[in-house]
């Protein structure tokens, strides 16, 4: 950098850190002791101190196995599985005389499942490994200890060594910052990989090291740290540098943090103290919680419940065994003379009948595992894989803007998006763009800013009034919006330096200045155009610094230690420059919820400038300073009835004596290292901040996101309620509410606050006993006088609005079903002023309350809680970053696609995975209670009907595809008919196709072919001639012929059930039937030593018969009679919602406005949120019954007329 050192104040004097020499007393005490005892010996790791100190290397591994733990891992994982274990237990005895077939074809399908899903994690953690691997291969520059700095790769790093990290790249550990290209030592930092957010953070060593700026001044560089020991704490740093025999504090300003990013400086020189998966991005780097939809927990019930009547029917075929072996050798006379009773071994011994039950038992138990889908689990977790692929690519939830296609964070909750009853959004960023234009303000009492926003068009309409007319000029000419972000002012009295003819000319002057000085930003200087950009914390206090250049107070440099402006002088009318010398700045907190700078003006004077929230605020005004204080309060009234977010500008003059006290308490408070640091900052700056003068207030717009409203209105008529959890003020939220259409005009509003006056008495009276006491029975009082409203109204609709004081007393655990109960009878809900755990607590209260489905969405780090919280996550990647996308299970980038998701998308893998995992069911128990039939009719001999490898290969080959296809490509209705008819969702949400009775009547209808096939099959061949000399069926033929009954039933009946053919499933389920007997050829071929029963069984007994083929096509056809029946009556007389819609397209009246309202109002009931209730409203239609099982809201569910 250009230019000599020049003596500065230094950040310490500002920001919330110390550069200086500092008292370390008392304070530093807990350095050395628990949880601080990392020492580090800067640019000496090899010393002999060093050496007592075991820190791990810079390695970093993110896979979940090494290649010495993958197998017994991978393992355990797959045999926590209950099904798994059966048959591995299954797979063991096998090898011993018990089993009824040979070890090698049960333990086959075994390796291929358990196989399959190894194959899967290993190459989900290769590619883990491969992305671990490229990140420790970077490459950084570390001091060699002669002044010369050499590549060397990231994994290599140790604890002490010296870095030199370069423009645009990456920390590669956590170091503590020694120095930077630039003279002051600050260096700025992108911080995205870590929390998200997009802002530019500035750093700055301590001064006392800040002189080292080139390689060579490391040569004789040493320096011991010492600090806390690796924490998960992003934002906090305790520690202390021992330099040229001096102690000096660290703070976090000091902190480079791994994965975050150098901008805008050329170079830095840092130490690393923190490596590996010692770093803080690591110590964060936490599993996501674990997630299993209902669906997969109530599969894992069906499982115990297959596996109990697997017990059962051996239990029954042992018993009986037992028996009939007791009576095998009876007087001399040998019941069954095939079994050879009197010369035979234990298994089969009348003398031993108990203990030849009990084996057979075990033989039994191996026998019927096929009830048990082998390949459920895999074929499932294939599918969800497949289907968030669909998901990922589906062009119409791309955002071309941003270029963000959709993207499934995990698959396991696919169909869990078909069945969400509740869903709890977040405002700001994810109903709006979180894209602020500074749109009105109000200046000594007078507002300012003539623009219309959205929120007021709602309004106006609401209220059945004209629409408000564009603001004009002088000429009567429209005036065009600027095309500024950020900036959407228009009002000619301060544009164009007009404010200088003001009345309050000097009162506006301040304002604006306070507005370009007030802040963190840091201006960018295009070289090109020489426009300046800002980089700010937040849109907020970009659009304010947008706005203040925008009306003559222009930002436009930045240093340590000063501010510069061009502003207008009112007297001259030129523009001139004024650099205010930077002080202190008290950061923002959403405890402050303030923020303020201390500044020295060009003409000496010492200015506070502060900014904040309007409850902060006015309380904190001078008795002088509150001439304009009850209009400022009316236009912020008015603003935030406009939906506009607002903050009250103040400022105050300090005396140097003042000045100076403050700020040697506020550097005592900001070089302590003791745990209280925060409240002693916090203390100190709030001691400053008082008796200030009112300037006004400003207004920012955070517009609806593009097609809010529509979605909001769809997703209601779908019959999903929907909760706001804002931390807006209420009146912001209410309008909001009704600009997307949550809310509505002819609602009832049950509004729960303590913002009432004889609370607002009551707190000022400084008891805060009383004042807790009298809260809570206020919000009882509420709550209760809510409920009893709901149960005296049947027709009206209802919205909840409760405030952040309130929903601390409501979420109480004495109260909490209580508000439950009036929150689910409601039909919004809005939560205003909520913290980001109010946010967790309310989604936890309506998950376990409800037992239903919730869903998150949010894009901010203030939602994390509450997505993680939700049975679903939805991550809206917006402008505060990406950490409630990482925290999310799906991340979209705008609201409006969250009606695809859900409606389409929701809807078809919930059918899916239903459908599939019914049919698995079924065609288990089809082919499972065969073996059992035959089993019965062998007298429980403990033989197979069927050779072993038949009944290997069935879950395995024959039957297995067209359910993955199933699970892919099925489709009741299409997605333009999903989103045409919303209601259709309800079928998710009432779990109408995963129900017991479902379940249950698949399970049934197994039952059904199982005995149609046996029974017809046993009867036709049982006396046939199946050779040339005559000879009648043996058990292989038998077997064959009922197995090929089998693999045609239980394909013919996924060919009815699908409601969407596609070529691959064509392929799969006529293919599945060809490669059956393709397989019977092929094996029947082989030895006999090999194929056993099956040999030339085809070729030679059956496809010569043709009593084999007229048997095939008569039990197939007489198997899916019953099936075929059913569902015709139930078309016809019982139609559920999907029937309905797939008739009216065979129909061709999908399009017929008249006919599709009839259809909505035989189905459901009229729609309480969103644009069609407006119309529905209208009208008094009948009382009908909430289809929402569960619901203690009547009007949860229904239709206007506004799809058609």
């Amino acid at each position: 950098m250009a230019g000599g050192r020049r003596k500065k104040l230094h950040f310490s004097k500002f920001f919330s850190f110390n550069c200086g020499k500092s008292s370390l007393q008392d304070e530093h005490s807990q350095i050395g002791g628990p949880g601080f005892s990392r020492v580090v010996f800067a640019n000496d790791p090899d010393s002999l101190l060093a050496t007592n100190f075991t820190y791990g290397l810079n390695y970093v591994s993110t896979t979940k196995y090494t290649l010495a733990t993958f197998l017994p891992k991978s393992l355990f994982e797959q045999f926590r599985r209950v099904a798994n274990f059966y048959f591995l237990v299954t797979g063991c005895l096998a090898f011993t005389p018990l089993a009824p077939y040979s070890a090698g074809s049960a333990i086959l399908p075994l390796v291929v499942v358990i196989g399959a899903t190894m194959a899967k994690e290993a190459v989900e953690d290769w590619r883990r490994f491969q992305q671990d691997t490229a990140v420790n291969n970077r490459k950084v520059r570390v001091h060699n200890g002669n002044g010369v700095f050499e590549e060397k790769e990231w994994k290599k790093l140790r604890v002490g060594d010296i870095v030199k990290v370069e423009k645009d790249e990456f920390f590669p550990a956590d170091l503590v910052l020694l120095s930077s290209s630039y003279d002051e030592a600050i260096c700025y930092v992108e911080t995205m990989n870590l929390d998200g957010e997009t802002n530019l953070k500035l750093k700055q060593s301590l001064e006392v090291t800040s002189h080292l700026h080139d390689d060579s001044n490391f040569h004789h560089f040493k320096a011991v740290i010492k600090c806390e020991d690796p924490n998960a704490n992003l934002y906090s740093f305790v520690g202390s540098m021992e330099f040229e025999e001096q102690q000096y504090p660290l703070s976090p300003q000091q902190i480079l943090l791994r994965d975050s990013k150098l901008r805008n400086t050329d170079h830095v020189y840092g130490v690393v103290v923190f490596t590996g998966h010692d770093t803080k991005v690591m110590q964060n780097a936490t599993d996501p919680p674990s997630k299993r939809s209902k669906i997969e927990r109530k599969m894992d019930k069906l499982i115990y419940l297959l596996m109990s009547f697997l017990v059962l029917i051996s239990t029954v075929g042992s018993i009986v065994f037992g028996i009939k072996t007791h009576e095998d050798l009876h007087g001399g006379i040998m019941k069954r003379w095939y079994l050879r009773p009197d010369d035979t071994d234990v298994f089969y011994d009348p003398k031993r009948a108990v203990l030849a039950a009990v084996l057979h038992f075990l033989t039994a138990m191996m026998l019927y595992s096929y009830f048990i889908p082998i390949s459920l689990y895999v074929s499932i977790e294939i599918v969800k894989v497949l289907q968030t692929i669909f998901m990922n690519r589906d062009i119409e939830m791309y955002h071309e803007e941003s270029d963000k296609p959709a993207h499934a964070r995990t698959s396991n909750l696919t169909e869990e998006l078909g069945q969400v009853h509740t869903i709890l959004s977040d405002k700001t960023g994810t109903l709006t763009m979180n894209s602020m234009e500074f749109i009105k303000c109000t200046v000594a009492g007078i507002g300012y800013g003539r623009g219309v926003t959205e929120v007021e068009r709602a309004m106006v309409k609401r209220k059945g009034s004209p629409l408000v007319s564009e603001p004009v000029n002088e000429g009567g000419n429209t005036v065009n919006k600027p095309a500024i972000k950020g900036f959407n002012f228009i009002d000619e009295r301060v544009m164009n330096g007009n404010w200088v003819n003001e009345p309050h000319s000097a009162v506006i002057q301040k304002f604006f200045r306070l507005l370009a000085i007030c802040h963190t930003a840091i201006p960018e200087v295009d070289e090109a155009t020489r426009g300046i950009t800002y980089e700010a914390e937040s849109p907020d206090e970009a659009a304010f610094v947008i706005a203040a250049r925008e009306l003559g107070f222009q930002f436009y440099n930045r240093t340590q230690t000063s501010i510069s402006l061009y502003e207008l002088d009112p007297l001259t009318g030129n523009t001139v420059e004024r650099s205010y010398q930077l002080l202190n700045i008290l950061e923002f907190s959403s405890a402050r919820k303030r923020m303020s700078v201390i500044v020295r003006s060009p003409e000496g004077k010492l200015l506070l400038l502060s900014k904040g929230a309007d409850n902060v605020m006015l309380e904190r005004l001078a008795n002088e300073g509150r001439e304009f204080e009850e209009s400022t309060k009316e236009h912020i009234l008015e603003y935030a009835d406009a939906g506009l977010r607002t903050l009250v500008l103040a400022y105050r003059e300090l005396g140097e004596e003042e000045y100076k006290k403050f700020n040697e308490e506020f550097m005592e408070a900001k070089n302590s290292v003791s745990a209280d640091r925060d409240e002693k900052i916090d203390a100190a700056a709030d001691s400053i901040e008082r008796d200030l003068i009112l300037l006004g207030a400003t207004a920012v717009e955070d517009k609806l996101q593009h097609g809010v409203p529509e979605c909001i209105d769809k997703l209601a008529q779908a019959g999903i309620k929907i909760w706001v959890l804002t931390g807006d003020k209420m009146e912001t939220a209410i309008n909001i509410g009704f600009a997307c259409s949550l809310l509505r005009q002819g609602m009832k509003q049950i509004i729960i606050t303590l913002e009432t006056p004889d609370m607002i008495l009551l707190e000022k009276q400084g008891n805060k006993n009383a004042y807790a006491k009298a809260s809570k029975e206020s919000i009882i009082r509420q709550i209760s006088d809510g409920n009893k409203l709901l149960s005296s109204s049947s027709s009206d609709s209802f919205a909840l609005i409760i405030d952040g004081k309130s929903l601390a007393y409501a979420l109480e655990d004495d109260l909490k079903n209580l508000f439950l109960q009036l929150a689910i009878g409601c039909a919004s809900v809005i939560c205003c002023r909520s913290s980001p755990k109010q946010k967790a607590l309310v989604t936890r209260l309506v998950k376990t309350g409800t037992g239903k489905v919730t869903l998150g969405i949010g894009d901010g780090a203030n939602d994390v809680g509450m997505l993680q919280e939700a049975d679903i996550g939805i991550g809206i990647s917006g402008a505060e970053g990406m950490q409630a996308v990482m925290a999310s299970d799906v991340a979209i980038a705008q609201f409006r696609f969250l009606e695809r998701l859900l409606l389409v998308h929701g809807h078809w893998c919930y059918r899916r995975i239903s459908s599939m995992i019914c049919y698995f069911f079924y065609k288990n128990i089809a082919f499972g209670l065969t073996i059992f039939l035959y089993e019965a009719y062998a007298s429980f001999s403990g033989q197979p009907a069927y050779d072993d490898w038949f009944l290997s290969l069935y879950n395995v080959f024959f039957t297995s595809l067209p359910v993955l296809a199933l699970g892919v490509f099925d489709q009741d209705v299409s997605a333009r008919f999903c989103l045409k008819f919303p209601m259709l969702y309800q079928e998710g949400v009432q779990n109408l196709l995963f129900s017991w009775r479902r379940i249950l009547a698949w399970m049934f209808n197994g039952v059904i072919s199982a005995i149609i096939i046996f029974f017809f099959t046993t009867s036709v061949l049982q006396h046939q001639a199946f050779r040339k000399g005559g000879e009648p069926i043996d058990r292989g033929i038998l077997g064959a012929a009922m197995y090929t009954c089998v693999v045609w039933v239980v394909n013919c009946q996924m060919a009815i059930s699908i409601s969407h053919f596609t070529l691959i499933q064509h392929i799969f389920i006529w293919g599945g039937i060809a490669l059956w007997y393709i397989f019977l050829l092929i094996y029947g071929a082989i030895t006999p030593i090999i194929s056993t029963t099956a040999y030339q069984v085809f070729a030679e007994s059956l496809a010569p018969a043709p009593a084999f083929w007229i048997l095939t096509l008569f039990v197939v056809i007489s198997t899916l009679i019953p099936y075929f029946t059913f569902a015709t009556i139930q078309i016809r007389f019982f139609p559920m919602y999907h029937d309905m819609i797939q008739w009216i397209r065979f129909d061709g009246t999908g399009d017929d406005p008249e006919y599709c309202q009839v259809l909505r109002q035989r189905s459901v009931t009229p729609t309480t949120v969103g644009v069609s209730a407006r119309i529905d409203a209208k009208f008094k239609l009948g009382s009908i019954g909430s289809r929402l099982a569960g619901t203690a809201d009547p009007s949860a569910t229904g239709f206007g007329d506004s799809c058609c």
